[in-house]
């Protein structure tokens, strides 16, 4: 098993998050409040300044729009934030879109999707789809630069998702950034890291098997291909250029490897970072861990720089 950085176990232990899992599995309501509330306490106080967010709907889906400060010509994020298709919201990574702003210099989007059970598969990939679209036909109201899709575990799954679609749609796409996403939800593959990483590190094996059942609801085949399992595509050339990061205590490490692997075999660019000590979700944590604070520089950096070359 490996070992968790210790600024994030004692980050754990504070909140009394690293012992074994409750005997009880947590309600939907709780899994919210529980992830809200970790993901507002440890987020920049005061918060990032940029130099406007707005809440906004495009396509019928509400979003949070971050402009940067300098005016002129900017590039363009969609980021979708995870929370295993059931939890989180634009609060939640409130903090990820303002520094993504920031350091990039660019106008972030963040769509507020439909969330399962409520709203099960294949909602939150139409939500994403649609947003997505809407900037990339709207270029000159979302800073008129090069557009990338990004996000976080779900999140990352529904960026990868929206990558094929683009790719499929002859949509000019100029990156994407991948932070520990859920790649496989078919349930046929044996990745070693959710055996490995089943428990122990804040996110368990159980609780993606959950949230997986969740989304997919009645509907379980949908796992078996994209775009519920982007690693599932049977073909990956021409996608857009990929960051893709993965933490070494993360249960759903191998999977995102896998897919960074699966682009390079067809000759996608792709940068591919493996980060000792990390659990899932560690984009949240860069003011609390120095470990993930050079993790998320060196994501953001490269993916700007697939922005700007």
């Amino acid at each position: 098993m490996p070992t968790m950085d210790p600024e994030i176990a004692a980050l754990l232990h504070q909140f009394g998050l690293d012992g074994p899992p409750p005997a009880t599995p947590p309600t939907i309501d709780q899994m919210r409040q529980g992830n809200r509330m970790l993901s507002l306490a440890v987020a920049p106080n005061p918060p990032i300044e940029v130099g406007s967010v707005t809440d906004d709907t495009l396509a019928g889906v509400p979003v949070r729009v971050y402009r940067p400060k300098a005016a002129g010509v900017a590039p363009t994020v969609v980021f979708v934030h995870g929370g295993g298709f059931v939890v989180g919201d634009l609060d939640t990574h409130d903090g990820v879109c303002r520094r993504l702003c920031r350091d990039l210099g660019a106008v972030v989007v963040s769509p507020d999707y439909r969330l399962a059970p409520e709203h099960p598969f294949p909602a939150a990939h139409e939500d994403v789809f649609a947003v997505a679209r809407h900037v990339a036909d709207h270029p000159v109201d979302f800073g008129g630069g090069k557009l990338a899709v990004a996000g976080d575990s779900a999140g990352a799954n529904l960026a990868a998702a929206t990558a094929q679609v683009f790719r499929d749609e002859n949509r000019p796409l100029a990156a994407q950034m991948l932070a520990y996403p859920i790649t496989d939800m078919s349930g046929g593959a044996e990745y070693p890291s959710r055996v490995e990483n089943a428990t122990g590190f804040l996110l368990t094996t159980v609780e993606v098997q959950g949230d997986v059942k969740a989304y997919l609801g009645d509907d379980p085949g949908a796992g078996n291909g994209p775009p519920a399992s982007p690693l599932l595509a049977k073909d990956f050339a021409g996608l857009a250029p990929a960051v893709i990061g993965c933490g070494e205590c993360d249960p759903l490490r191998d999977e995102g490897l896998a897919y960074a692997d699966a682009l390079a075999a067809a000759g996608v660019p792709v940068r591919r970072h493996t980060y000792p000590g990390l659990i899932h979700g560690f984009l949240n944590f860069d003011t609390k861990s120095t470990a993930v604070n050079v993790a998320v520089t060196q994501l953001y950096t490269e993916l700007g720089e697939l922005l700007t070359t």
